[in-house]
């Protein structure tokens, strides 16, 4: 898949503009503050449903406007798709794809398959467990059709456990939702696992480039309840102490995974050099296996990576770049775009800044 058009209308520091980036690599070259990063942002929202960056939505709002809006004009073998998103101060989201009004975000956000590694990567591995469930679940979205419906009736059977737990309800009543919840909670446990068993040979080969020092790594999961153990009866057993802090504790929802090396068993002995380097190998990893799985390859972002790593594996990476045969979009200056002789060069300072309609020709 492709990127053949991208129009952004209020978003972040630009007013409007239309950019179409080049089939193979783009270098995003400006200065501090000109909207570089902005672009790879508007495009992970498409792709993710938010920012990789903080500050909250409202944020993404340029000052002085009511409302943003991103399009993207999409290439697939299959045939062109063309998704919008669009946000206002108090919070109303609106969808559209292929000039239709969306009734599921994750229609748009199927449309379009982006892997991205920025400043804020390292903490797939060094943070909590909450980005790496969505890493997981990122990827698994994209290839197996039946895991959103299963984490959504999960999450909606949780959702009800909750408030019987704040505001109180029968054995019954308990016994009904948590039911629901350990059968899909089986079917989300058992896509998790196979998605990530075929991570784990695409991810090896990545830090046998990045991390050799290691030695050979390995992956680890934990499903959020103890292995052999029912999930229904777990809810049961807890029932009373899940009253207490008002909310369930056992379940896919507290699943985690990580990385575990000969040399480094746990992620605090590894220096925040390595963290990045091994971040980086797993969004790599992420996108071989989203094209051996797909058949297409998904959207590389690469945001101010001279910055995240030393020459060596900087080069490292422009080698797997010009090797990868996908849409490339990465943030540089011009020095470091002499590295890819072969990419299209986009100067933000010298973007068109004509006024467009905010959701294009979507």
């Amino acid at each position: 898949m492709r990127v053949r058009a991208l129009q952004l209308h209020d978003w972040r520091c630009w007013r409007s503009v239309r950019w179409m980036p080049a089939p193979g690599i783009n270098c995003i070259v400006g200065g501090n503050g000109s909207g570089k990063t902005s672009l790879l942002e508007a495009l992970h929202l498409l792709s993710h449903g938010r920012s990789f960056r903080s500050g909250g939505t409202t944020a993404l709002v340029r000052q002085g406007a009511a409302r943003f809006s991103v399009y993207a004009e999409i290439e697939h073998d299959t045939g062109l798709r063309r998704s919008a998103l669009q946000r206002d101060l108090d919070g109303t989201w609106q969808a559209r794809l292929d000039g239709a009004a969306a009734t599921r975000l994750t229609d748009v956000l199927g449309s379009l398959a982006v892997v991205c590694f920025e400043p804020g990567s390292q903490g797939l591995i060094a943070a909590g467990p909450e980005g790496r469930r969505r890493f997981l679940d990122w990827g698994l979205f994209h290839v197996e059709q039946g895991f959103l419906l299963a984490w959504q009736q999960y999450r909606r059977a949780l959702l009800q456990r909750n408030a019987l737990l704040q505001r109180g309800g029968d054995s019954a009543e308990f016994s009904s939702w948590e039911i629901r919840m350990a059968e899909q909670a089986v079917r989300v446990d058992a896509l998790r696992r196979t998605y990530l068993q075929r991570l784990q040979e695409p991810l090896r080969r990545h830090l046998g480039v990045w991390l050799p020092e290691l030695g050979v790594a390995s992956l680890r999961y934990q499903r959020g309840w103890a292995e052999n153990e029912d999930l229904a009866a777990v809810l049961r057993m807890q029932r009373a102490r899940d009253q207490q802090t008002g909310y369930t504790r056992a379940g896919p929802q507290r699943a985690d995974w990580s990385l575990e090396f000969e040399l480094a068993r746990d992620r605090h002995q590894l220096s925040r050099g390595q963290t990045k380097l091994a971040a980086l190998a797993a969004l790599l990893a992420q996108f071989d296996l989203h094209r051996s799985l797909c058949g297409e390859t998904s959207l590389l972002l690469l945001d101010d990576l001279a910055s995240e790593l030393d020459a060596a594996h900087y080069a490292a990476v422009l080698d797997f770049v010009r090797r990868c045969d996908a849409q490339v979009l990465l943030t540089s200056t011009a020095a470091q775009c002499e590295g890819l002789p072969q990419a299209s060069v986009f100067h933000v300072e010298q973007a068109a800044q004509d006024a467009v309609e905010g959701w294009g020709d979507c």
